[in-house]
């Protein structure tokens, strides 16, 4: 191996592991809350979570907008040498999380519950998912946090840190979980203070590191104008990263309706249960993604094509083959993963939930080619590419879930997905390629020169 590409495989692995490791423990807090919730509370808890998962998943959409758009802009500024702009973006980046998080407060209380009922909620699970509800309308703000200040860490170069400060959280929330869900049982309650509180130690200790002197990067209020600048900045770049969080709460809003409608709330349980274990590889491809884009941002901001090039492979090649081996597991271990979450005394809700598996994550590989295209695309600043490769993953299966539905019912809400993901995988695919040839095109003189990411 050259030795520039072994320089670049290190440090591709360097951010990339402890990447993955920090959004794989981010997710488990909705995995362990899961566990518990299923095991405790049965298919109505499940389909509580179940409910409360758009509103939440709109608001680790924001957070991950503000790390992901800050982020990327952070590390181009330091691919470009002394940038005072670094110093600038991390400023309006706390600040945005600070005040979205006011304004999600008004909404959470203005149209919260509205939102949950449009689902076609049984009573139970509606209450319980209005108990979720009542702690989330005041601890949001720690919900946008725990998503981007991780990722303005890692593009500070401490991904190791960030990976200690998810662990932290992923920690706290088992204890939570054991004290607020099953020793008090305070049902739903009880898991929204316990991700609340490990989400409130992951944002307030990172934040907390930033003024501090082992910081590269310091917190310095721009102008008015130039703050105004910067945050259109970071929501056109990172824009992307909230539509694909957007477009997982519609869906599962969507999803929820349809499964209500054909299967009651076994099918929403099951789905709840199918959602954990795809947030899983999700979270390891926006591990991925996000482990990529310091450098990918990094060589973009240097005229380094050919090294763009390699790490998006790399990239590729990691959660391919890993979405390949969660498919074979999930459908030669079924049973198992149910059993996870889904207790001995719930054998229709195991049977549906195995059903469930089988079907809708057979193709669950392309989910993740997706996020990094969508990733690299906002690594380089082309954050219209990402947004329109997002949005047309709402596109597409919008009209997929309805008409599957109308002709297999249960079956084919289940089956809608993999279609649309394999419809808009192949126009994503020609579109990368369109510009990784016309990138090397016009620069492939600059491979001889590339400098060290440091």
């Amino acid at each position: 191996m050259p030795a520039q590409l072994h320089s670049l495989s290190r440090q591709f692995w360097r951010y990339t592991l402890p990447t993955v490791a920090a959004m794989l423990v981010n997710g488990l807090y909705q995995v362990i809350d899961g566990i518990f919730i299923g095991h405790v509370m049965g298919a109505d808890g499940l389909a509580g979570i179940n409910l409360i998962w758009p509103l939440i998943a709109g608001m680790l959409g924001i957070g991950l907008m503000i790390g992901v758009g800050a982020g990327a802009k952070i590390s181009a500024a330091r691919g470009k040498g002394h940038d005072p702009s670094g110093h600038h973006t991390l400023a309006v980046a706390i600040g945005l999380v600070l005040l979205l998080s006011v304004f999600l407060s008004f909404a959470l209380v203005a149209w919260g519950e509205y939102l949950l009922a449009l689902q076609g909620a049984e009573q139970v699970p509606l209450a319980f998912a209005v108990q979720y509800l009542d702690v989330l309308v005041w601890a949001n703000m720690f919900t946008l946090g725990s998503m981007a200040v991780p990722i303005l860490l890692r593009n500070d170069d401490q991904p190791g840190l960030a990976t200690r400060l998810m662990m932290l959280g992923a920690l706290l929330n088992i204890g939570f979980d054991l004290v607020f869900i099953v020793w008090l049982e305070w049902a739903l309650t009880g898991a929204a203070i316990a991700t609340a509180l490990a989400q409130a130690a992951v944002t307030l200790v990172g934040v907390s590191y930033f003024f501090s002197r082992r910081s590269r990067l310091q917190v310095i209020w721009p102008s008015w104008s130039q703050a105004w600048s910067i945050t259109r900045h970071i929501c056109a770049i990172g824009a992307a990263s909230w539509i694909m969080y957007g477009y997982s709460a519609v869906m599962v809003a969507v999803h929820n309706h349809l499964l209500m409608l054909h299967g009651g709330k076994l099918a929403v349980g099951a789905y709840a249960v199918i959602g954990y274990v795809v947030i899983v590889y999700y979270l390891l491809a926006e591990g991925v993604a996000n482990g990529m884009q310091p450098l990918v941002s990094f060589y973009a901001g240097a005229s380094q094509p050919h090294w763009i090039k390699r790490c998006l492979l790399m990239a590729l090649s990691c959660v391919l083959v890993t979405g390949v081996a969660f498919v074979a597991v999930i459908n030669g271990l079924p049973n198992t993963l149910a059993r996870v979450f889904v207790g001995s005394g719930n054998p229709a809700l195991l049977d549906s939930t195995v059903n469930g598996l089988r079907l809708h994550l057979i193709l669950l590989f392309l989910d993740g080619f997706i996020v990094v295209t969508a990733a690299y695309f906002q690594a380089i600043h082309h954050g219209r590419t990402a947004l329109m490769i997002s949005i047309g993953n709402i596109v597409l299966q919008l009209p997929f879930l309805f008409l599957f539905a109308s002709y297999w019912q249960l079956d084919g809400v289940w089956l809608a997905y993999p279609a649309s993901n394999l419809a808009l995988a192949i126009p994503v695919g020609a579109w990368l390629a369109i510009d990784l040839r016309r990138r090397l095109r016009h620069l492939s003189q600059t491979d001889a020169n590339v400098g060290d990411f440091c």
